[in-house]
């Protein structure tokens, strides 16, 4: 098999896998604490807009490379076997729309951004006005 068929097949599994994600994020057994770190999953995983930008060399690719699976792995291992295995199940049948999703990761970043500039902003502020001050 080739470099670019394995490649396409990775794809094909992490999109069903995400797909299982938004699914056990609405299943009635998974636990509360899951399905809050569940969706900021999926809205990340499908947002248009990156934590840590892709265009930062090596930095940027950080986020998508580690982090994901990472937090991936950590919601698994909040999620009932039992629950995991019939989402799975389900997301090989049916289709998943993320545009929805996709758009309220993409607020939330935007958000995230903007608080941790305000508060930078906050930090900055009482250094500089000592300054003009003085």
């Amino acid at each position: 098999m080739s470099r670019f068929e394995r490649l396409k097949q990775a794809a094909r599994a992490l999109k069903r896998e995400i797909a299982a994600l938004m699914l056990a994020a609405r299943h009635p057994r998974t636990p509360w604490y899951a399905k809050l770190l569940l969706l900021a999953i999926v809205a990340y995983a499908v947002s248009p807009i990156d934590l840590i930008p892709d265009f930062i060399p090596v930095i940027g690719l950080l986020d998508d490379v580690l982090l994901l699976p990472l937090a991936i792995a950590l919601a698994l291992r909040m999620i009932p076997q039992a629950v995991i295995a019939e989402c799975r199940a389900q997301a090989e049948t049916r289709e998943m729309d993320p545009s929805r999703v996709g758009r309220f990761g993409a607020i939330g970043v935007v958000i995230l951004w903007m608080v941790l500039l305000a508060l930078a902003a906050s930090l900055a502020y009482p250094a500089f006005a000592l300054t003009r001050a003085g």
